[in-house]
């Protein structure tokens, strides 16, 4: 790591430097936050727990800069750091797996002419 003499430095570099440490910090984070975004699908049940409120369940609806959107049981839309959720487990809320599905086979139907 290069060593910077800050003491050396002017007001206006000072400043700078604090504009690009600013900003790196920033995209720093943001790419944390697109990282765990994608641990997640548009479509997947989640929950989270909002300060001071019981745990909401919803579906995950939309990717956005630094949250994703969340629409609950009861239609609320909820803004939410990615690193705040959950997913839902679909045997708890009596969603059946796709794994677990049973495939039922119907007879062919001679196309109507």
């Amino acid at each position: 790591m290069r060593i910077i003499n800050i003491d050396s430095l002017s007001e206006e570099e000072l400043v700078e430097l604090n504009h690009k440490i600013v900003a790196r910090l920033r995209f720093l984070g943001e790419m944390r936050s697109h990282g765990a975004m994608l641990d997640f699908r548009i479509g997947e049940k989640v929950k989270f727990r909002p300060t001071g409120r019981p745990e909401l369940i919803g579906t995950l609806t939309r990717y956005n800069k630094k949250t994703v959107t969340v629409i609950t049981e009861s239609g609320e839309h909820w803004n939410v750091a990615p690193g705040l959720l959950s997913r839902l487990d679909s045997h708890a809320s009596g969603n059946a797996d796709i794994s677990s599905a049973t495939v039922v086979q119907f007879s062919d139907r001679a196309p109507k002419k």
